[in-house]
């Protein structure tokens, strides 16, 4: 094996190699795996990147699994009361692998200022609210004091601020229907504390954050009572197994939902993302495997007369090839080496410095996110390298076919 091995490298590194038809051929090949590698990581981690940043920002808002009351409501706003009084609330003991769980309330409103108005959705919360899922997105100021007495203070989106023309510290008007629908709207001073931007516009257009405590005396709940509770999971990968124990595990008279269920459309479409990875893939080993057997044909014709001296020296068959597929597995590392160097660079240059923008009214982010997987990576290389040392296996038969007599009169 190690007379083989160093029979190959000199094949790679001889002189006159260098000055020979397969010279150029090798090279391509050499550029061609290194560019598939590159198409292959940065199609996973751009992929990968954008459906968990899209989930992070739909659970940021939501949780992962929605309890509400039974009812026909397919609203985000609370119209039937729950009360706290569960058993699964404030801990959720009876389903393993819950993180948290926290109640809310939503109620419609409009904001009217001197200059304009815009309709929005306050979702009130309270002092267990998982706030560190909102903190990334805070552009301005800070969040909602909301752990002692009951205070004006919320949280805006830089979207509805901008329409709005409010800026941290300003006072404005918001205004609550009845829920009877007679008489004058319940009006409400709030003072904007916070301004966050997710970046994710269906929620940017939406979502005025306060005080829970709000909605209860709007529509005149008891303390004890809230419009839902917001579960979140440790595992999202087992988001739909949990969703069904968490089911079980409620009352009756309540009703769960998971946000792949609630934002359907959403998640089907981040599932086109892993058809497009696996077709990218694809093509990428067959295009490399492609130019791979082309240069190792090229080599084996070239060195036509080398074949016929080593078996005519009594080297078997499989010996020769062997020789040849050390050779080839040496130009695919080469290839895969420079591939994952300029690859990793790009990803990380786009991860620190994020340079490649999107929009975020069609892709639900400002820039284009990356997720940096190492296993994910080696399992790209190492499965490169399998496949196309495997089926080089078959160009490099035609060895068999060489004659020692008829090689060494090769021309």
């Amino acid at each position: 094996m190690n007379l083989e091995y160093f029979i190959a490298r000199r094949l790679v590194t001889a002189k006159n190699h260098k000055s020979s038809i397969s010279a150029p051929i090798i090279k391509i090949a050499i550029i061609a795996i290194a560019v598939g590698i590159i198409m292959m990581i940065i199609a996973i981690a751009t992929g990968v990147g954008l459906q968990d940043k899209i989930r992070e920002k739909v659970s940021a808002f939501n949780g992962h699994v929605i309890i509400t009351n039974f009812d026909d409501n397919q609203s985000d706003v609370s119209v039937e009361p729950l009360s706290i009084h569960q058993n699964f609330y404030p801990q959720f003991r009876s389903v393993q692998g819950i993180d948290h769980i926290q109640a809310v309330a939503s109620k419609a409103g409009i904001i009217r200022t001197e200059e304009a108005f815009e309709g929005i959705v306050f979702k009130g919360v309270g002092k267990e609210y998982k706030w560190d899922v909102l903190k990334e997105y805070i552009v301005e100021g800070r969040i909602p004091d909301l752990k002692h007495s009951l205070n004006n203070e919320v949280l805006l989106s830089q979207y509805l601020a901008d329409r709005l023309k409010l800026k941290v510290g300003d006072k404005f008007n918001t205004f609550f229907m009845k829920e009877s629908g007679n008489g004058m709207p319940n009006l409400r001073v709030f003072q904007l504390v916070g301004i966050y931007n997710s970046g994710f516009q269906e929620f940017d257009a939406t979502y005025l954050i306060g005080d829970i405590r709000h909605i209860q005396r709007i529509n005149k709940w008891k303390s004890d009572q809230v419009g839902a509770f917001e579960v979140f999971i440790d595992d999202f990968t087992k988001i739909d197994e949990k969703g069904d124990e968490i089911y079980k595990a409620i009352p009756s008279t309540l009703f769960c939902q998971t946000i792949k269920e609630k934002y359907i459309n959403i998640f089907e479409w981040l599932k086109l993302f892993d058809t497009n990875i696996i077709v990218i893939i694809i093509i990428m080993v067959v295009v490399s495997t492609i130019n791979m057997i082309v240069a190792l044909l090229v080599l084996i014709l070239e060195r036509t007369q080398m074949v016929g001296m080593l078996k005519a020296l009594g080297a078997t068959n499989w010996s020769v090839r062997k020789i040849f597929l050390y050779n080839a597995a040496y130009l695919i590392i080469k290839g895969l080496f420079w591939g994952n160097v300029i690859s990793i660079g790009l990803l990380l240059i786009q991860k620190y410095f994020g340079i490649i923008k999107l929009p975020p009214e069609n892709y639900y982010v400002t820039v284009a996110p990356v997720a940096i997987d190492v296993p994910a990576i080696l399992l790209i290389n190492a499965g490169t390298i399998i496949v196309c040392v495997t089926l080089l296996l078959i160009p490099s038969y035609i060895i068999t076919k060489i004659s020692p007599v008829k090689a060494l009169r090769f021309d």
